[in-house]
Parts: C-alpha cells; sequence; structure tokens
C-alpha cells in the first residue's frame, strides 16, 4: 500500500534536566524501535531532528537528546513537536500487523454494511489495541465516541479505504 502520509512515531513533552535532553510520550513499539531512526521530521513544520541518543525513562516514555540542542531552553522550545518518518523508513509488515496510522482515517461500517463513524484513533491500555470510532452523524446526546478492541470477533477485517466491525460492537 503507498502511502505518502508520514507516520508519528513519538512527541516532545519537554525539557529534561539542563543540557539539552528531552522527554518522548512514544507512539510505537519503544524505545528500541524509535532507535532504529536517526532522523525525524517535525510534523507542523518539516525541520529535520537528527537523534543522537535516547534510553527508556523507565515509565513506558523515552529521553533522547538531539544534534544541536545543548540546553534547556532550546529542549523547551520543542515541546509539542510530533516526530514523523517518512511510511517507506519503516519496516515491512508481516501477517495480520498493521500500523496504527493505517487504521486512523478510516470510514467504519459493520458487516451488515451500515455505516458507523470514522477511526479517530488507536490506544492501547495493556491487554490489546483499541480502536477508538467517532460516530457520524455525530449525535446531539450520548456518546460521540466509542471503543472497539481489535479482536477477530470484533473487527472482521479493513483494507486502504473502510474498516469493517461486527454490529454487536456498533451497538449504543
Amino acid at each position: 500500500m503507498s502511502n505518502a502520509r508520514p507516520i508519528e512515531l513519538a512527541a516532545i513533552t519537554g525539557a529534561h534536566g539542563v543540557n539539552g535532553e528531552v522527554r518522548l510520550k512514544l507512539f510505537g513499539e519503544g524505545v528500541e524501535a524509535l532507535s532504529q531512526h536517526k532522523v525525524f521530521l517535525a510534523r507542523d513544520d518539516g525541520r529535520e531532528l537528527r537523534l543522537s541518543k535516547i534510553r527508556s525513562d523507565n515509565k513506558g516514555g523515552g529521553v533522547a537528546r538531539f544534534a544541536g540542542i545543548s540546553n534547556r531552553n532550546q529542549a523547551e522550545k520543542l515541546r509539542g513537536t510530533v516526530l514523523t518518518v517518512s511510511r517507506d523508513a519503516l519496516p515491512d509488515l508481516g501477517e495480520g500487523e498493521y500500523y496504527h496510522a493505517d487504521l486512523v482515517g478510516l470510514l467504519v461500517e459493520t458487516d451488515v454494511g451500515e455505516a458507523v463513524g470514522t477511526v479517530a484513533a488507536v490506544q492501547n491500555y495493556g491487554a490489546t489495541d483499541i480502536i477508538e470510532i467517532t460516530r457520524e452523524p455525530v449525535p446531539a446526546k450520548g456518546q460521540k465516541t466509542f471503543m472497539v478492541p481489535i479482536t477477530e470477533a470484533a473487527v472482521i477485517g479493513w483494507d486502504e479505504t473502510r474498516l469493517v466491525i461486527s454490529a454487536a460492537f456498533a451497538e449504543d
């Protein structure tokens, strides 16, 4: 699948210490996967950030140093920067694997053909990935989004344009 959209791997949440290191919120498989990339593009302005070193913060995030960032003020200016790489910089996927970015934005319908919304996000709270779906049309009252686990029972399948869920998981 050709997808020119850059893949978001992490976001800088602030400075760490006084020597230019930054704290990272990771969107992918962890520090090891992120360390495979040496150059990232900032999502908003396309600026290149060259990774000097990275380590785990032992809390599910990371601490990184980028070339040219040598003090706390410079590091703090990076707060909110989302780090991306081009899709072709990522490894090929195995059977049943997917990148979260491939699912976000897909139209969602049930296995009986009812359109229910759009994939807003993919979350993981420990057990399995969960897709957050924005209802369309957005209801005046009640839940505007709902969550569905990415399991065989709930998610029937997907392609480049749509994701199909079991109708039992789409009920209000």
